[in-house]
């Protein structure tokens, strides 16, 4: 009479691989695209007629982002080190320079008459910048609004613009700082790699 060899049971084997492939699945991290969170504006009404708006040089503060991922701030070579800083003061015109941003008085609720930067940053870069420098930019132009916002919240309501809770505060600090941030259409300027 013949040896019968041992078997395994494997039916249990496919289950248990399943569980562990289920797993690693869920928790394992995958890296996931950046992103910009923005608002877009509503479309234009059929019947309504867009004009082409002036505004003075003074008060624009315009970024340009060449194919090699160099900066061109306000017409000078420019470092993203610095941007946000730059940002800031062109937006708060501390000084009330006059080649900075006018301001207008405006009466806020809860803030009384403010004066509101008419500055506008303007953001255009070259088809072919790279998409991690277009991010980089586009946060040291958002993280300069969003400072003076904390700044303001924290010298009017004693705490930072995020953790306002009363959304009237919220507003008059939006009404105070509005994030003009243009981004004009990629163009082909810088030349190709």
């Amino acid at each position: 009479m013949a040896k019968k060899t041992p078997e395994l049971n494997t039916a249990s084997m496919a289950d248990i691989s399943f569980l562990l492939l289920t797993f690693f699945l869920l928790t394992s991290s995958i890296d996931t695209d950046m992103g910009i969170n923005r608002l877009l504006p509503p479309p234009p009404e059929p019947d309504m007629q867009v004009d082409d708006i002036k505004v003075k040089k003074r008060n624009m503060f315009v970024v340009l982002i060449n194919t090699y991922d160099q900066l061109l701030v306000r017409g000078k070579p420019g470092d993203i080190r610095t941007l946000r800083k730059e940002a800031k003061e062109f937006i708060s015109n501390p000084y009330n320079d006059p080649n900075l941003p006018e301001k207008k008085p405006t009466d806020i609720n809860h803030l009384g008459v403010y004066d509101v930067s008419l500055g506008i940053i303007s953001l255009q870069n070259d088809r072919g910048t790279s998409y991690s420098m277009y991010i980089k930019v586009q946060n040291e132009l958002t993280a300069a609004f969003n400072e003076l916002r904390d700044e303001l919240s924290m010298d009017r309501f004693g705490v930072k613009y995020d953790d306002l809770r009363n959304p009237e505060y919220k507003e008059a600090i939006r009404k105070a700082i509005p994030m003009k941030l243009s981004e004009a259409e990629p163009k082909d300027v810088g030349g190709k790699k």
